[in-house]
């Protein structure tokens, strides 16, 4: 199947380096007698090839957010739109684009995951403010911020070197959040029909605030028109009022399931005080730790000035695989971002701590073992000694099965908990993940 670039909602991505044999074309592909400021030098953006051509296709919209009218209302009627109105789409000439192609290649010869992910973010984002848009450039537009990703499933491998497009729209509004789906699809000559070229799926929430007050702010009405859109409107609801009972199951937790926290708490307590009876199959959560530290820099923040959350999950992921890596001893395959909460903010020079291990794993089939791993991203601040969780972010890797070929005997191992606080976060992400498989 052939893709479209000429569609115009349809959004060609180039790569953001020039070749050194190609002296014809201009920076950014534009004009170089252009009066308009380069996009290369607009201040509050995160470069990466799609957040480029993002903002190129859109920069009326954007010029607006980054020098807003001063005291300007906020919108004062709500508008109903549909999702084909928010729908946007985004082309990768992989197969024709040496220098994109190499951007985004992994030692594998597969599309790298974290980049993938910044992507995704950058296009919610994108479709979150076209549908919040009014189009009156005398009110002052809405602070449109990552809530939460609710599911990221990876359903077959993505090759680097087959053209890629990534479509997506709002599909359900509350009174200030809005749930945005995305597909990745990548066809070949084989495979031909849509739904099985859709390669990955995404569901990001996005919050609407006063960009002049902070508080949570109305946006604009959803009306989904075909039986597909209102399908999908009726499934981001149910969404919705699970994660809602998320919360109160979370708070129904702590005052109960002694039983459990004691059972998952006795193979840790033999590791601990007598180690050398201790299950040689499992090992202590502590045990499988990584760790990583930057200060962000200005080259990462979005249009509002703080951290872009694509950025954000791309580290997050980058550790989680490393993690998995070292537990396994293979090679890792990722399956789903299994959820993603942003907690608070980050800003520019924020001392950033990223801490990962495996939460657990799941071995009931054996040519599938599946390896949960959390990262917590902490906001440190040194000069008045606190540290925050920004951020947390849960992924799940098996092995590839060519890499567990090559090593006989190969085994996961389970693991287990050294302290009643890692009890509970196993068994919260474990109830959180069976009532989300249940809802499905």
């Amino acid at each position: 199947m052939e893709f479209n670039c000429s569609s115009p909602t349809t959004i060609p991505v180039v790569s953001t380096f020039a070749s050194p044999f190609d002296t014809s074309a201009a920076v950014n592909g534009s004009d170089s007698t252009s009066t308009r400021k380069p996009i290369s030098l607009w201040p509050g953006m995160y470069h990466s090839p799609v957040t480029n051509a993002l903002w190129e296709a859109k920069s009326q919209i954007f010029e607006r957010l980054l020098d807003p009218p001063k005291d300007a209302p906020p919108q004062s009627e709500l508008l109903t739109k549909t999702p084909s109105q928010s729908r946007t789409s985004i082309l990768y000439n992989l197969s024709s684009d040496y220098i994109l192609r190499e951007q985004y290649r992994d030692p594998w010869n597969e599309v790298r995951i974290g980049k993938l992910l910044e992507d995704l973010d950058a296009l919610a984002g994108t479709i979150s403010v076209k549908h919040c848009s009014d189009d009156d450039s005398t009110t002052r537009p809405l602070l449109l911020v990552t809530a939460s990703v609710d599911k990221i499933v990876l359903k077959k491998p993505i090759s680097v070197d087959i053209d890629l497009k990534i479509v997506g729209s709002v599909i359900w509004v509350g009174r200030s959040s809005i749930e945005i789906q995305l597909e990745v699809i990548q066809s070949t000559k084989e495979n031909t029909d849509v739904s099985d070229s859709v390669a990955l799926t995404a569901n990001f929430i996005f919050v609407a605030r006063d960009s002049k007050t902070g508080k949570a702010a109305p946006v604009n009405r959803l009306s989904p028109e075909t039986e597909r859109e209102k399908f999908l409107f009726e499934e981001a609801e149910a969404r919705s009022k699970l994660r809602k009972r998320k919360r109160v199951d979370r708070r129904e937790f702590e005052h109960g399931e002694i039983n459990r926290l004691e059972a998952l708490l006795a193979e840790g307590r033999i590791f601990c005080d007598m180690p050398a009876l201790a299950d040689r199959d499992s090992i202590l959560l502590k045990d499988t730790h990584l760790e990583n530290a930057l200060i962000c820099q200005p080259q990462q923040r979005n249009i509002h000035g703080r951290i872009f959350g694509g950025f954000l999950m791309h580290r997050a992921f980058e550790l989680a695989f490393s993690t998995a890596y070292a537990f396994a001893g293979l090679v890792p395959c990722f399956l789903e971002v299994d959820h993603v909460d942003f907690l608070r903010p980050v800003d520019v020079g924020d001392f950033l701590r990223l801490k990962s291990c495996v939460l657990y794993t799941e071995l009931e089939n054996p040519d599938q073992p599946l390896i949960n791993v959390e990262v917590v991203a902490h906001v440190t601040r040194p000069e008045i000694r606190t540290s925050e969780v920004s951020n947390t972010f849960y992924f799940t890797f098996s092995v590839r099965p060519e890499a567990k070929a090559t090593k006989n005997g190969f085994k996961i191992r389970n693991v287990v908990p050294a302290t009643e606080e890692e009890a509970r976060r196993i068994l919260e992400r474990m109830d959180a993940e069976m009532l989300t498989r249940k809802s499905q």
